[in-house]
């Protein structure tokens, strides 16, 4: 590793003395001590690019070199550093009464994009949903499967599915939880900000919620157990299902299946948007269906579907080939 004596220093007295200050007072690491010189030597650099002086420097030069370390492909949390950086030497600068302004002080980098949310490819996705463990326990597995066809078929967050009831009572709507209405088809949840939204409950889910529902009970004596929890989704125990025991199982679940990728309840949430989007287009249903009071926070999955089609072009088209 590098240390600041490998380091050219950079001209500038003021920069020399500020460094100073930082090892003696400051006491920095070598390694810290490192990456500030290089951040003020580029500094320095981009000042004689527009011929002035460190302590001449604006606002208006700061932004204009962290548009032009952007356009070099710098990443916005690399900017944020180097800023960080220069603006410790500017703040130095002004206690010591060279400037009468920090020029770095209201410049901020770029804003880093926000990376796409992961979805499994489709066959990954049915996989997962039509995996059978054998040998497993039979009370288990149906629950597991259960919590699968939901959270892909339906597109349920995991506070939604673990604030399910098995059967509505007076108290379901009251405290903020759904049930599922299993002849009509349908999911009632409430989701952010308390807000109940319906969603269809395909042909799958309904096979897979009977058959958790008529296993069940059984280790607790019947309905009318009262270690029973009125939740759909309950424990060995009998207590509603906490959404970390969702992570934990489907995380596991995932990796018996055979899944590269482990496995998360929002994963499946993003594969029900990506995937029902890539079929039908419809950016407003997948809205509607997903809960999301913004179309904004929907139109991600159109990115997601764009790079689904960019991968179909790459592989099928005879002109997107290269030698």
């Amino acid at each position: 590793m590098s240390d600041v004596s490998s380091v050219p220093l950079p001209a500038d007295p003021h920069v020399l003395r500020y460094l100073e200050h930082v090892r003696v007072e400051k006491r920095l690491a070598a390694r810290t001590l490192t990456l500030y010189t290089l951040d003020l030597e580029k500094l320095a650099q981009l000042a004689a690019g527009v011929q002035l002086p460190l302590l001449q420097l604006t606002s208006a030069h700061i932004r204009r070199f962290v548009a032009q370390m952007h356009s070099a492909g710098r990443s916005g949390r690399g900017i944020a550093l180097i800023l960080s950086g220069w603006r410790g030497f500017f703040t130095w600068a002004g206690r010591q009464g060279l400037i009468g302004h920090n020029p770095v002080q209201d410049v901020r980098a770029p804003k880093a994009p926000k990376p796409l949310p992961k979805a499994l490819g489709v066959d990954d996705a049915v996989r997962l949903a039509e995996f059978d463990h054998a040998g497993a326990d039979p009370w288990l597995e149906a629950r597991d499967a259960a919590m699968v066809e939901l959270l892909y078929g339906c597109g349920l967050r995991v506070g939604e599915l673990v604030g399910l009831d098995a059967v509505p009572g007076p108290d379901t709507q009251r405290q903020g939880r759904g049930w599922i209405d299993l002849q009509a088809g349908e999911a009632h949840v409430f989701g952010k900000g308390s807000k109940r939204r319906s969603v269809p409950v395909g042909a799958a889910a309904v096979a897979a919620l009977q058959a958790w529902l008529a296993l069940r009970a059984a280790p607790f004596g019947g309905d009318g157990s009262a270690r029973l929890d009125a939740a759909l989704f309950v424990g060995q125990r009998g207590a509603r299902l906490t959404a970390q025991s969702v992570w934990l199982r489907l995380r596991q679940r995932s990796q018996q299946a055979g899944l590269t990728t482990p496995v998360h309840p929002h994963m499946l949430r993003h594969s029900f948007a990506s995937h029902l989007l890539q079929s039908s287009g419809d950016l407003r249903a997948v809205q509607e269906l997903l809960g999301h009071a913004n179309i904004t926070t929907t139109q991600v999955y159109t990115r997601l579907d764009f790079q689904h089609l960019a991968k179909v072009y790459d592989a099928a088209h005879p002109r997107a080939r290269r030698k």
